[in-house]
């Protein structure tokens, strides 16, 4: 079951930062109001001490000044400050719901990668940024405006056409950046996954020459991206530009309209050279917002590409808890194909396999067998049909709760950086015994007693200090540790020797005797000698079912003497 897919739990997580959105925008008020100060100085100094004469008057003034400015950079690191904790505040309720979606979408072969993290981080240093400032700051620039307008009411009106046109440009400067910084976004992130899939496959580059292949390729995507966001730069500086122009221009031209009012006696003292400072900080939030538009483009991609992540792949509501599984296994006609993908691959597959039995799984190339593999330990959906484990649906089952009943072999193995034994203990508490009883099984024994740290050897990177055979051996320890009630292996042979496949069939025949339902998809029939039933997969459908004596003798049959299978396979 999932949760609702109206509710957005990227909202939610901001929303959760109001109260210090409301702190910053009450020092933001105060803020904008100690920026008047200078004006204030200006006029005291022209109107009051010019007048008077008085140095001490001069001093109090200058020293309170001093004071305010002081004040004032104190408050505006307290607000960076309380947005820093609001950025903080929103990765530490995000991180683990986007590391969820990203492995959720992995699982499902998406590829999220860590473009999400790299998003939620921008999402997190956008909070306190100057960008984010000037947009809390200008709608308090009516503040300002207001104080023009009591001075004179034509230096009011010319101010707000000063920042109507600078809104004009702004608007301007979204609609221009927006598709070229989209654009080069994008080029970005195919440059960045084909980079990593090159480093991840190095080895074969280098062996096959291929470097020079390869770079031109990602040379292209890399060109496209650095002409897309020279274009977006192109555009954003042009308009910064114009935007500094006009808060500029505003500012002489508010002094000349002051003067020429002073001249008519409708402005007196310094109230022209107070209204030129104050017509550029009406405009100063919205220049800017456009110097820094980039940065609130890259803000808003990142809130949609997350937005869209976590809708897509919510949280599975907690059910009810089960009780421990017994093994028996039932596929009910199960239609499926792989994520995004309209092919079927599995075409009603249907049969039983009883608590402690075995089963093999063979066929071509393509056949459906990985497929097949996933859905038995519910990794992915099936379209139509069920897979059960006594009889509840695998796929909804709690994976946090299942887990420890689940041994799963995929064919592509996968370890993790760390050592022997966290990788067999599945990265929980190691139980020194069921580790050693796993690597005895699979007779891995021998092999770690030769290394100096023995289980806490590290075995580097997705085990890239391990051969492929020993890779293969430790995956398999880590699927039977703790003797699972229900074990999948796909191709758990490939990559094993004479001695590595006489351990595998005393493996499965540890495993049958002590009660655990194990299910093996392979292309090598030497495993059939530790194998109870045999299922023969073409193309995504079950071409024969029995035990592997009945269904080998069938093989071999001349092609007039078969049968066509039962349309309900007897139970293994």
């Amino acid at each position: 079951m999932k949760q609702a897919k109206d509710k957005s739990p990227l909202r939610e997580a901001l929303a959760a930062l109001t109260p210090f959105a409301t702190k910053t925008f009450y020092f933001s008020l105060v803020v904008n109001v100690l920026v008047l100060a200078p004006s204030a100085y200006m006029m005291e100094v022209y109107d009051r001490v010019v007048n008077s004469r008085s140095h001490t008057t001069l001093l109090m003034l200058t020293l309170l000044v001093i004071g305010i400015y002081m004040l004032l950079e104190a408050l505006e690191w307290v607000r960076r400050q309380i947005m820093h904790d609001a950025g903080m505040e929103l990765d530490q309720g995000l991180r683990k719901r986007v590391f969820n979606a990203i492995f959720s979408a992995r699982v499902q072969n998406i590829p999220a990668g860590a473009q999400a993290l790299r998003d939620l981080k921008v999402l997190r240093e956008f909070l306190p940024s100057p960008a984010l400032l000037a947009v809390i700051d200008a709608p308090l620039a009516l503040l300002v405006l207001v104080i023009i307008f009591l001075m004179a009411p034509a230096l009011g009106w010319f101010a707000v056409a000063g920042a109507l046109l600078q809104f004009v440009i702004g608007v301007i400067n979204e609609r221009r950046i927006r598709e070229p910084l989209l654009a080069a976004n994008r080029s970005s992130i195919s440059a960045q996954t084909y980079a990593d899939g090159v480093i991840r496959n190095a080895q074969v580059i280098e062996s096959m020459g291929m470097l020079g292949h390869i770079h031109k390729r990602w040379m292209t995507r890399q060109q496209d991206f650095l002409l897309q966001q020279a274009e977006a730069s192109d555009h954003a500086g042009t308009n910064a530009a114009l935007s500094k122009l006009v808060q500029s221009l505003l500012g002489s031209l508010l002094l000349g309209m002051g003067c020429w009012l002073t001249l008519k006696g409708e402005l007196y003292g310094s109230g022209m050279i107070v209204a030129s400072i104050l017509g550029g900080r009406v405009l100063a939030p919205l220049v800017q917002i456009i110097g820094s538009w980039r940065q609130v483009e890259g803000a808003i991609e990142a809130y949609s590409r997350l937005e869209s992540l976590l809708k897509e792949f919510p949280l599975p509501e907690k059910g009810m808890p089960l009780p421990e599984p017994t093994g028996f296994l039932s596929v009910e006609g199960i239609v499926a194909c792989a994520p995004r993908s309209p092919v079927q691959i599995l075409k009603g597959v249907s049969f039983r396999v009883a608590p402690g039995g075995s089963l093999a799984v063979v066929g071509p190339s393509a056949s459906g067998k990985t497929t097949l593999a996933r859905l038995l330990v519910g990794i992915w959906p099936a379209m139509q049909g069920k897979v059960r484990l006594d009889g509840n649906d695998i796929y909804q089952w709690d994976k946090e709760e299942l887990g420890q009943h689940i041994g799963y072999l995929p064919q592509n193995v996968e370890l993790f950086e760390g050592t022997i034994a966290e990788n067999i203990a599945r990265f929980g508490d190691p139980d020194p015994e069921k580790v050693r009883e796993a690597c005895r099984m699979v007779g891995l024994e021998a092999f770690i007693e030769q290394m100096p740290e023995k289980y806490d050897t590290q075995i580097g990177d997705d085990g890239s200090f391990l051969s492929g055979g020993e890779r293969q051996r430790v995956a398999l320890a880590r699927a039977i540790y703790g003797v699972p009630k229900f074990v999948v292996l796909d191709e758990p042979n490939a990559s094993l020797d004479e001695a590595g496949d006489a351990a595998l069939l005393n493996t499965v025949k540890h495993l049958r005797a002590k009660g655990t339902t194990v299910i093996v998809m392979t292309h090598r029939l030497n495993i059939l000698g530790a194998i109870e039933h045999m299922l023969v997969l073409v193309d995504g459908q079950v071409q024969r079912f029995g035990t592997c004596q009945e269904v080998m003798e069938a093989l071999q049959s001349p092609p007039a003497a078969k049968q066509p299978s039962s349309p309900n396979p007897p139970q293994g």
